[in-house]
């Protein structure tokens, strides 16, 4: 089943190579369930701080039959998500956790 898939962007441009980002990432978790009936990733810019660069925070909300999977990653002083692909990364590698758990609990 296709995910309805929508991004947001929060104090930030929106970004061709990002998006397709997310949509790569998807395609993996669809690869553990093919039961994702819908998608919404919001890509939020922190405060940039005085020593150091902005920033990203990534919320993943998986919708799937009996559950919502919600991942949201405030890494706070988190460095490498200064980066917004590593943040994208560590956010859909949690859902993915979520979504194996869940997918291990259904199955028995």
């Amino acid at each position: 089943m296709a995910a309805d898939v929508r991004i947001s962007f929060r104090g930030m441009e929106s970004s061709p190579a990002v998006e397709a980002q997310v949509q790569r990432r998807l395609a993996e978790l669809e690869q553990v369930s093919d039961r994702i009936s819908a998608c919404r990733v919001t890509l939020e810019m922190g405060h940039r701080h005085h020593r150091h660069g902005n920033i990203y925070h990534v919320h993943v909300d998986l919708s799937i039959p009996g559950r919502q999977i919600i991942v949201n990653r405030e890494s706070g002083h988190d460095h490498a998500h200064e980066d917004i692909y590593v943040a994208l990364r560590d956010a859909f590698d949690a859902a993915r956790r979520q979504l194996q758990e869940h997918m291990a609990r259904v199955s028995g």
